[in-house]
């Protein structure tokens, strides 16, 4: 049936198209498979079927020769028109997408340039305005100070002059109560006061006291010595000269008599500790006028050395605490 189905259609078979009516294709296959090229005296050479030649594998049908079922080249025309038109307006949309796209980014950057250039501008204006407030406000400052300064001075001067005002006769009386006080006083005159005069005015004593001493020491040795010269110059006096009971007043015994009160009294004086009178002192003794008189050359110049070493010994003690 196939057989005949194709051999009635291929003498009326013709162009096949898109608007052609389905039919039957025509059965054309091949029942066996072409003899191989190889002689039968020649041995086979495949132990395994799976790669003997003779054996046909697969699908066959691609072999068998069948006229077209339609023109290609008339058939494929519209279709690659409307193919090659979608592609060209498909890339020239796509060019076009990428030009606005282009054109977009460009006008973005753009965009984005002058937003920041007009941000930078902003933020200038603005660091600009804070300036010029913080300016005003410094000035604002400046002058609030310089105002409250003026006004803290008026006060000041106001008030020290009422201070002074006020102070001007309570001042001097103030002053002159302190400083009967002691309140205000020369540090140097304290320190001389509380610290060099009471060691001074120490030491002086303690330098007379040493000096008093030394001459009520020396006073009592010349005491001493006068008393043994009276003593040994009436002893000869006695010798030499016996005593008269009828002298009375005016003999040597008469003279005698002052010369024993004058030793009593020179023995009570030493005993008190009192100096003797000065050897230059203008009231004499008629005794002692004649006790110079009677006294030896030699030993007027001893007793004059006796004095002048006891001067010359003082002197050096009184000039040793002022060194």
């Amino acid at each position: 049936v196939a057989c005949t189905l194709t051999d009635r259609a291929s003498p009326a078979m013709a162009t096949y198209t898109y608007t052609s009516q389905p039919r039957a294709l025509p059965c054309q296959r091949r029942r066996y498979r072409d003899d191989q090229m190889q002689p039968a005296e020649e041995p086979m050479r495949y132990g395994n079927i799976m790669y003997d030649r003779r054996v046909i594998r697969g699908n066959t049908y691609a072999l068998q020769t069948v006229p077209l079922l339609f023109d290609f080249d008339l058939e494929v025309k519209p279709m690659l028109e409307v193919l090659v038109g979608k592609t060209i307006e498909q890339s020239l949309l796509e060019v076009m997408e990428e030009e606005e796209l282009a054109n977009l980014r460009a006008s973005q950057r753009a965009h984005e340039e002058l937003r920041n250039v007009e941000l930078a501008e902003v933020q200038r204006l603005e660091e600009r305005e804070r300036r010029h407030r913080e300016e005003k406000e410094r000035r604002k400052q400046q002058q609030w100070q310089v105002v409250h300064k003026h006004n803290e001075t008026a006060q000041k001067i106001a008030a020290q002059t009422f201070a002074r005002r006020y102070l001007a006769d309570l001042l001097p009386s103030v002053f002159s109560s302190l400083r009967d006080g002691g309140y205000f006083y020369d540090p140097v005159e304290r320190d001389i006061e509380i610290g060099f005069l009471p060691w001074l005015m120490n030491e002086v004593d303690k330098t007379m006291e040493c000096s008093m001493v030394g001459r009520t020491v020396v006073d009592m040795l010349i005491r001493e010595v006068v008393e043994k010269r009276l003593s040994l110059y009436e002893r000869k006096e006695d010798k030499h000269s016996p005593l008269k009971p009828e002298d009375g007043l005016s003999g040597p015994g008469g003279m005698r008599d002052p010369l024993v009160g004058y030793e009593s009294q020179d023995h009570g004086a030493s005993q008190a500790q009192r100096p003797l009178p000065d050897r230059d002192s203008p009231q004499r003794t008629p005794y002692d006028a004649r006790y110079m008189e009677r006294v030896s050359s030699q030993d007027r110049k001893l007793m004059e050395e006796e004095v002048e070493q006891t001067e010359m010994r003082k002197s050096f003690r009184s000039e040793e605490p002022l060194q």
